[in-house]
């Protein structure tokens, strides 16, 4: 585990001399720290000439003469302090710094408007719970693996309605799907005209260098005063691509429940003709799914298709301690200058 460092510390702190702080460092003269290597190098030769020059006569003493003081280690603290006082100085010259880099990823973005079919249709169960159900949990997910990208969301069954405008609030657009259920719109039938060119309306003014309808239904266009081909031809107008995905399994299909609470089997056919032909003049892709796990892996499909690149800006907020070594440099070359003044230095000398 990594060493919890605190670089708010002042600088009379000792936690600037622990390895922990030492390894969160960067260096911009690295290279200087090498010199540390050199400072024994340098007292001990200082040492050497030291005792070439002091050389005194010879005494001669008997061995019961020769007495062992500590107090002879009092004139190294002059040269200890020398020492801190090098390193200290050649810490400061390799510049210690903390770097905190901040990354800013942006996209373009993408215009993206759901169109999600509520009739009645869509209470059967050949997906699980239904196929609304499903719908909405795979539109979320969908919705999760975006990033700066706007989207919005039409509901249609007999006539269309606009549930949300492009945004990018995806909290508000999970807690939107989340609410929708059959009783939102009161007329009955599958409007998909109506439902392309309010989605349209929503994104003719957006200045997205992409814009794309995800139109998903389970039924023929039976409903609304607009042709959904005409309606698909405006969209294209618009630049906006259209993918469409029909929904259900062809022939029984369980549809509540009977008398004695078995399941109801019903004949369930699906015209492809109409939404092929929008996503062709819409320029995208048809696709067809009969359980969740198709459906998972074409809102997948979907979702790579229209990713945005991703760009990242990086900024580098570099401080400098250097200053905390400095001050140490001073107060101990003080230090130093105060004990050569004095008695320390000279004391044991002769």
């Amino acid at each position: 585990m990594d060493e919890q460092v605190n670089f708010e510390n002042p600088w009379y702190s000792l936690e600037w001399f622990s390895p922990g702080v030492f390894k969160n460092f960067t260096w911009e003269n690295k290279v200087l720290l090498y010199a540390l290597i050199l400072i024994p190098i340098f007292i001990v030769a200082r040492w050497v000439i030291r005792y070439y020059l002091n050389q005194k006569l010879p005494i001669a003493l008997t061995k019961s003469q020769i007495k062992s003081n500590p107090a002879n280690l009092v004139r190294l603290i002059p040269d200890i302090l020398l020492i801190l006082l090098t390193a200290l100085v050649i810490v400061a010259l390799a510049r210690p710094q903390k770097s905190n880099e901040k990354v800013e990823q942006w996209t373009e973005g993408i215009d993206i408007m759901l169109v999600i079919d509520i009739s009645q249709s869509m209470q059967i169960q050949d997906f699980k719970p239904n196929r609304l159900e499903s719908a909405k949990e795979k539109a979320m997910d969908f919705i999760n693996g975006r990033f700066q990208d706007r989207i919005g969301i039409v509901i249609f069954s007999g006539d269309a309605y606009s549930l949300s405008p492009l945004t990018t609030d995806y909290e508000l657009l999970k807690s939107s799907i989340e609410e929708i259920n059959f009783e939102m719109i009161e007329n009955r039938g599958t409007a998909i005209g109506s439902a392309l060119a309010v989605a349209t309306n929503r994104m003719r003014e957006s200045d997205s260098k992409s814009k794309v309808v995800i139109l998903l239904s389970d039924g023929d266009n039976t409903a609304g005063n607009i042709d959904p081909i005409t309606a698909a031809k405006l969209a294209s107008a618009y630049d906006i691509k259209i993918y469409t995905i029909a929904i259900g399994k062809e022939g029984k299909v369980p549809y509540g429940k009977d008398f004695f609470g078995r399941p109801r089997m019903v004949d369930n056919t699906l015209d492809e003709t109409t939404l092929r032909d929008i996503a062709d003049i819409g320029e995208g892709q048809f696709f067809r799914v009969s359980d969740n796990d198709a459906l998972e892996k074409v809102f997948k499909i979907i979702d790579q298709y229209e990713k945005a690149e991703i760009k990242e800006t990086r900024y580098k907020d570099t401080s400098d301690f250097y200053i905390n070594y400095l001050n140490w440099a001073v107060c101990i070359f003080l230090l130093w200058l105060l004990l050569k003044s004095t008695f320390i230095s000279n004391v044991l000398q002769d």
